[in-house]
Parts: C-alpha cells; structure tokens; sequence
C-alpha cells in the first residue's frame, strides 16, 4: 500500500495514458453494454498496466474505453462495485491488506483467495502476474562489486556483511516486523546502523546512490533500480509479503474472452517487464500506452 501510496507522484511526471478518454472518471455512469471500462489509479504504474489491459482485450475484439488517473483505492474500488469500472490493476497483498488489515499472507495463493473471499459479491481477482512492485532489501552497485553480490543473491546473503552495512528507510521501516525486526528475526541481519530517510522514496534513492547508507528499502519496480543499477536481493522467506499484479474485475461486465486474454497478460508479465517498462515511462518520458502496445507485441498479444 506504501508504494501505491508514494508513486503517486510519479504521475504527475509521467502523465497519463494518451487513450483519448474525456469524460470525468469519477463521474459513475454504468459502461455501455459490451463496454469494457479499464480504469487507473493515480501512479504511472497503475497507468501503463490498465494500457497494457486495454490493449490485451482489443486485440481480442473487446471494446474499451479508459478511466485513467482516477485515484486512491478508496476511489476505484467503489467505482468497480457500482459498475463504472469494469477492470483495474491491483496489487493482490495489499488489496488484501485494505480489505483486511488482520489477515496472515503466507503465499501468493492464499492471498488470492483471502482477497476474493472479502471482496464485494459482484467483484473477483483473475489470475496473478509474477510481476510484484513490493518493498525490497536493495544494494547500490559499489556494494554489490565489492561482495559479489548479483539479481540472484539473497537476504541470506548478506548475514557475514551486515555489520559492515548502513541500511536506510522509513522511520518506521526500523521497528517493523516487515523491517529490521523481520531481517533479523528471519534471516539473522543485524547491520552496522540505520538511516531515518523516507519510505522509497527521493531521500532513501539518493543516500543509496551516494553510498550514504549501502543497503535501503526500495521498491522493487523503482526505475532508479535501472538508472543507478542497484541490485534487488531475492526474498526467498516472503519477509515482505505479497504484491503481485493482479486484475480487479466486475464480473458481470466481462466475457470469458476477456478474461482469458487477461490472464493469458499476467502468464507473461515478471517484475524484470515491468520494472523496464516503468523505466521506460517514467525516466524516457516514454508514452505509456506505445510502451504498452510495444510489451503486448513482444510477448505475441497484440
């Protein structure tokens, strides 16, 4: 929910999707029928995926119409129970976590189904993309050439290095279980000492880039993971939860073709697609939509 809650601001930068809807998104009307409405909320990451959506089902012969850049998930979800919308990129965890702040997350499954069980009776979760924008253990690349560390390296990993290491985050990221407590309960990390600096965001970015702190809490799909080639430690125990790409959907408003088309898009969107295709957006300046259109040509979708 913190990554939602901080990429917002990307937007403003990114734009929004250049689908050429003009109506209002918060307005409520009901689709047209055969319509299929694909709505965003307002980060670009939530943009690009509902393009990628859009265009999944038009080459399937579905009509769409966009809703972009709506807003919070307080916004969309009311929207998908009153029909406006008819599908939504969500995140599986932390749909969870709205619907549900007390439930466990053991794995990607269960998640899905504790989140279709709390859901509203005309809304279900299709399949689950491998793809995650979840908080991460990240190193910058000095670190990583000096301890010959790489994508495929691990928390475990760095148990014999910590005590050399400065990590960084949010205040809050030093007394949380999905945080210090959790790295050392979990994997047995105890670092050399820890920076307050922001949830993922410009300050955790920077120290990291300088190599004010070696270690931070960054998002997994954070396009300066590209830009400044820091490495994304694997999280084998699930310390961080669950945080996949996952389509919302009314289910009365789309076919058994649209949803197939939608999940034949998750079976082949990973988080290494998409954090490219952020980067894409949101550093190049990129159109998200052609960003879109070119992925879905890439994997035989369009």
């Amino acid at each position: 929910m913190a990554a939602v809650a901080l990429a917002a601001a990307a937007a403003l930068l990114a734009g929004c999707s250049s689908s050429d809807d003009t109506s209002d998104p918060l307005a409520g009307e009901k689709a047209d029928g055969g319509t299929v409405v694909v709505g965003s909320n307002n980060f670009a990451e939530s943009i690009l995926l509902a393009d990628i959506y859009g265009e999944a089902l038009k080459a399937k012969g579905v009509k769409v119409t966009y809703k972009p850049n709506i807003g919070s998930r307080e916004t969309t979800y009311g929207l998908l129970k009153n029909g406006s919308i008819t599908v939504l990129p969500e995140y599986n965890g932390s749909l969870l976590a709205y619907l549900d702040p007390k439930a466990e997350q053991k794995t990607a499954e269960s998640v899905n189904a504790a989140a279709k069980a709390k859901l509203d009776a005309k809304l279900t979760l299709l399949d689950s993309a491998p793809a995650e924008d979840k908080d991460s253990v990240s190193i910058n690349a000095e670190t990583a050439k000096k301890y010959s560390l790489t994508a495929q390296s691990t928390l475990a990993d760095l148990k014999d290095i910590a005590p050399e290491l400065v990590i960084g985050g949010s205040p809050e990221f030093q007394t949380r279980q999905q945080g210090l407590l959790g790295l050392k309960s979990q994997y047995g990390l105890e670092f050399k000492s820890f920076k307050a600096l922001d949830a993922g965001g410009p300050l955790t970015q920077a120290a990291l880039t300088k190599n004010t702190v070696q270690a931070a809490d960054i998002f997994t799909t954070d396009p300066t993971i590209t830009k400044e080639k820091f490495v994304v430690l694997q999280d084998p125990k699930n310390l961080f939860g669950f945080a996949n790409v996952t389509p919302l959907v009314y289910k009365s408003g789309l076919s058994q073709e649209g949803v197939a088309a939608l999940n034949e898009v998750s079976a082949k969107l990973d988080t290494k697609a998409l954090l490219e295709m952020d980067s894409q957006v949101q550093l190049e300046n990129k159109d998200p939509l052609d960003v879109a259109k070119a992925w879905l040509k890439t994997v035989g979708l369009d």
